[in-house]
């Protein structure tokens, strides 16, 4: 079996799967049930000054789908609610008893050099193996000059971070926030601070619904509401772009990344590690299906490393990245279309639907002797933009095949369209 064992900025885990700063992570009690479940490692809940914050209720909100599957999670919980003391005491006896496990500490203080000179030799006391800065909190913290109100000041990353490795001798991860223009600005300031590795994403900012009878969004506090932290799967392809952007930067290139958002299977947490990550965190499925989600990951991702020939997650971590790029670089000459296995159509004709009134008309439904329709592609008319794919229900019915058009590879940086092409 594949070794999903990791050595992340340092720090070593049974696993890459980590539970990220949040609920689950926020006491001994459910960290324990963590580690006995088999998760490699935690991010205990964002811990701040005393006196503790205090949270208000209801706190979360979702966006649901079909048949209420929750597409996303929304939360305006601050950070932890129990003193510092009680945290810092919990964290040492679980480090005590569960040494081979990532124990990271997430920390929040006022953008103040003596706050974190003050809290930092604390944390380091207990025993942890590294902190995590949060730098994302969208909610509530910011309006104390926290949070995301660091995270989208790179002057304010890069300050922190520099104080945190001079008080500090453990790595520090820096967690960014995605309630930005371009992640790599915030990113360059971390590696610049002597960061250690960077995370993200941190929750987005969002309202996931509104209740038209009370006429407050929710969840609603009384009769009033704020935007919170969006997170879950609905998240992944947000998250996903911007592991890739810091992955394939030349200003953080070896940067380890940890990645965060919409996790919540084996195939996701590779698709992360595929585009750069070292490790990942894990929130929102742990949250609705319970911490022995982690067995399925555990066991999905060692047997599909089997099957590709991985004997560790280091050997495919970032081999995605050098395929990942900008548009300009694209072939303009390559082409895919469309193909329908007629043995696998049921004939429900939203393939050409899609086509025929929003794309380019390239998806024929022919009449048959029995009544029955039957939906073929006209290869003129097809662009290979994979609508007809996309909607069709039934999985690998309609393929995206290569065509040979024996045209030579050009992109836009080399297209005569181009006013500033680059000549051949």
């Amino acid at each position: 079996m594949a070794d999903l064992s990791i050595v992340f900025a340092g720090i070593k885990a049974p696993n890459p799967f980590w539970l990220a700063s949040a609920p689950p992570t926020d006491k001994a009690y459910n960290v324990v049930r963590a580690f006995e479940a088999g998760w490699g490692g935690v991010v205990w809940k964002t811990l701040g000054e005393d006196p503790a914050a205090v949270n208000v209720s209801s706190r979360y909100s979702a966006h649901f789908g079909p048949n209420r599957e929750v597409m996303g999670f929304n939360n305006i919980e601050l950070i932890t609610d129990r003193t510092l003391e009680i945290n810092l005491r919990e964290i040492t006896q679980v480090k005590k008893d569960w040494p081979d496990r990532a124990l990271i500490v997430s920390l929040m203080v006022p953008c103040v050099e003596e706050s974190w000179k003050s809290i930092l030799p604390l944390v380091e006391a207990t025993g942890a193996d590294g902190i995590e800065l949060n730098f994302g909190c969208p909610h509530g913290m910011p309006e104390r000059g926290m949070g995301a109100a660091v995270g989208q000041v790179p002057e304010y990353v890069e300050q922190v971070t520099r104080w945190c490795k001079t008080y500090c001798s453990l790595p520090v991860i820096v967690k960014l926030t995605p309630n930005i223009t371009d992640i790599r600005v915030a990113a360059r300031a971390a590696h610049r601070g002597g960061a250690d590795a960077v995370s993200l994403i941190n929750t987005i900012n969002s309202i996931t619904s509104v209740n038209l009878e009370r006429m407050v969004a929710n969840p609603a506090v009384g009769s009033q509401s704020t935007h919170g932290g969006y997170c879950g799967s609905a998240v992944k392809p947000i998250a996903l772009n911007m592991v890739a952007e810091i992955a394939r930067d030349p200003q953080t290139q070896g940067l380890p990344i940890c990645g965060i958002g919409g996790i919540g299977s084996w195939r996701d947490a590779a698709e992360f590690i595929a585009l750069g990550s070292g490790a990942v965190q894990v929130c929102t499925a742990a949250m609705l299906h319970g911490f022995r989600i982690v067995d399925e990951m555990k066991d999905g991702l060692s047997r599909w490393m089997d099957s590709q020939g991985y004997a560790s997650v280091a050997d495919f971590s970032g081999r995605a990245v050098s395929n990942t790029t900008d548009w300009k670089y694209l072939d303009m000459n390559y082409q895919v279309i469309a193909k329908i296995d007629q043995q696998a159509c049921i004939g429900c004709g939203r393939c050409h639907i899609a086509c025929e009134d929003t794309s380019h008309q390239a998806v024929a439904s022919l009449k048959q002797a029995d009544g029955t329709r039957k939906y073929e592609v006209i290869e003129d008319e097809c662009v290979g933009c994979n609508l007809c794919q996309i909607t069709c229900p039934v999985q690998d019915c309609i393929e995206m095949v290569p065509m040979e058009n024996g045209k030579p590879f050009l992109d836009w940086n080399h297209d005569p369209r181009n006013p500033y092409h680059v000549a051949p």
